[in-house]
């Protein structure tokens, strides 16, 4: 069985803390003096950043498996590859749609669709056009609206076998540098949009394409000084988008959107920097790294569940505090619940029926 990269568990399992603070910020406020908190505004407001470091991961996670598969990515069998992604991704968004599609139905407050039809929703879901329906008609109830990313994802590894078929491996390199270059374009100068902007396909792809390059060079960092460069300004680079944003937009960085740009390659850096580190810190970060997939696409519920039962306004702030950590504790439980006993069973039984394989960390995408 291949070793877990425990570093990718700890940064998947920051990205999908950042996703339901956010959510639980907008869900449950908490005192507005407290946004004006430098650290306060970086805890509840980097759910988008999490989400661009889920698509560099992703890549990095694909190529690799494709790699280690197949040798090169020109000999990917499009079939299996096509078999592995449904194993992994169709049987959590099935079973989603499902309940989502019962909530609407039956008119559950927080689930009920009122700016298009439950049709529409279902074709643009099954389509993996949620972000482009939602830029036509506004944004879809929670649990839907995080389709958004499952969308462009989707687009984007529906292509990547045909091309790495058509095109040999220097010309699809300058391909994947055309997406890198498009990416702070359709964030700034393509559409004036600002749903569109943030969630269209070539906004977000450039992250997939640069952890499929960091993938592709994952051979080449050898030397423990070369790691250490790596890592080092990887760090940086990512420290200076997250933390001194304001900084960012001042000088410019954020008005052409090379924001998300600087941060998807330091996190790519990171990864290549520590590819043979054992890391055993934060083990609960790394709990929900491992199950992030599946708390993805569930958290909602949990946040408007217990948003419904517990938030009151005017609440103390240590209250607030309380119901946030109860609401990330139920949706990392929930998430794991429903990876251990539905979607990796699932998983592995469509893989199984289908092709040998080998159970690893990799075939996690």
């Amino acid at each position: 069985m291949t070793t877990r990269n425990e570093v990718i568990d700890f940064i998947r399992g920051l990205s999908i803390l950042s996703v339901i603070l956010l959510h639980c910020k907008i869900h449950l406020p908490v005192d507005p003096s407290l946004l004006s908190i430098t650290w306060v505004k970086w805890l509840l407001g980097s759910g988008y950043y999490g989400v661009m470091i889920f698509f560099v991961v992703s890549g990095f996670l694909i190529t690799s498996t494709c790699l280690q598969r197949w040798g090169k990515l020109q000999s990917i069998n499009i079939s299996q590859f096509y078999l592995m992604r449904f194993a992994r991704i169709i049987p959590c968004f099935l079973a989603l749609l499902a309940v989502l599609s019962l909530l609407d139905l039956i008119g559950l407050k927080g689930f009920t669709i009122n700016n298009t039809s439950l049709l529409q929703a279902l074709f643009s879901a099954l389509t993996f056009q949620i972000n482009w329906l939602e830029a036509k008609v506004g944004y879809l109830p929670a649990s839907w609206n995080i389709l958004w990313s499952l969308s462009v994802e989707e687009i984007f590894y529906l292509f990547l076998p045909l091309l790495c078929f058509v095109f040999r491996k220097k010309n699809l390199i300058l391909v994947m540098f055309v997406f890198i270059l498009l990416g702070p374009l359709a964030r700034t100068k393509f559409t004036d949009n600002d749903i569109w902007s943030d969630h269209s396909y070539l906004s977000c792809m450039d992250g997939i394409v640069i952890g499929c390059l960091a993938a592709m060079l994952a051979d080449k960092v050898k030397s423990i000084q070369l790691s250490r460069y790596l890592l080092l300004l990887g760090c940086l680079l990512f420290g200076f988008i997250f933390f001194f944003r304001k900084e960012a937009v001042e000088i410019g960085v954020t008005g052409l959107g090379l924001n998300i740009t600087i941060l998807e390659i330091g996190i790519a850096m990171i990864i290549l920097a520590t590819l043979q580190t054992h890391f055993r810190w934060f083990r609960l970060v790394r709990w929900f790294g491992r199950n992030s997939y599946e708390i993805y696409l569930t958290h909602s519920f949990v946040v408007l569940f217990l948003m419904n039962i517990l938030y009151r306004a005017s609440q103390p702030t240590w209250i607030i505090v309380f119901e946030y950590l109860c609401i990330v504790l139920c949706s990392g439980l929930l998430g794991q619940s429903i990876a251990t006993y539905y979607s990796e069973p699932l998983n592995l039984y469509i893989r199984k029926r289908n092709f040998s394989y080998k159970i690893g960390y990799l075939s996690e995408g």
